[in-house]
């Protein structure tokens, strides 16, 4: 009896050491289909591409790919024309807000008394003193214009003997004056 056990375990160690090997071997054969299936699509593949490199004509791929660019270039043209076209409809859009904002203002400024062509000495005594510096005395001159004191323009001389130059000067210097008053 001893021996049967023996023998009986013995046969099934082989019977296990048998079916790992079956199990092997179906493996290998697994994976042999799969490399034999990979070699049919390469194969497939290749034929494909053959096919495809028989059919292609390069100067006719040039060809429209050159009419593409063109086409291309031609679309971004036109795109730019109705994009200048928008904003210029949009530009007048835009000048009749920035007029109507105007007239607002205006009618709010005229309901306070305050005028958009008030000049800055025009404004109120109190604010000017307070928030501004006191300047007595000093004249603005253009660089290189002399290396003297700065004087005062003369009162009645002639058009552009003050600063040499011609009339816009003198237009200039009133200008100033007037708003440091």
């Amino acid at each position: 009896m001893a021996k049967d056990l023996v023998r009986t375990r013995n046969y099934i160690q082989k019977f296990y050491q048998m079916r790992t090997q079956l199990q092997a071997v179906s493996l290998r054969i697994q994976t042999l289909r799969s490399n034999q299936q990979m070699a049919e699509a390469m194969r497939g593949a290749t034929r494909a591409m053959a096919g495809m490199n028989r059919g292609l004509n390069l100067p006719q791929i040039q060809r429209i790919m050159g009419d593409f660019e063109k086409e291309s270039a031609m679309m971004d043209m036109k795109e730019d024309m109705m994009s200048e076209a928008v904003d210029e409809v949009m530009d007048d859009d835009l000048v009749d807000e920035e007029e109507e904002g105007d007239k607002i203002l205006k009618e709010v400024l005229d309901e306070i008394g305050v005028g958009l062509s008030q000049e800055l000495g025009d404004t109120p005594l109190g604010i000017a003193s307070a928030n501004a510096p006191v300047t007595t005395g000093r004249q603005a001159v253009a660089l290189g214009a002399h290396d003297g004191p700065s004087l005062p323009p003369p009162a009645g001389g002639a058009p552009g003997a003050a600063s040499g130059g011609g009339g816009s000067d003198d237009d200039i210097e009133a200008r100033l004056a007037n708003l440091r008053k």
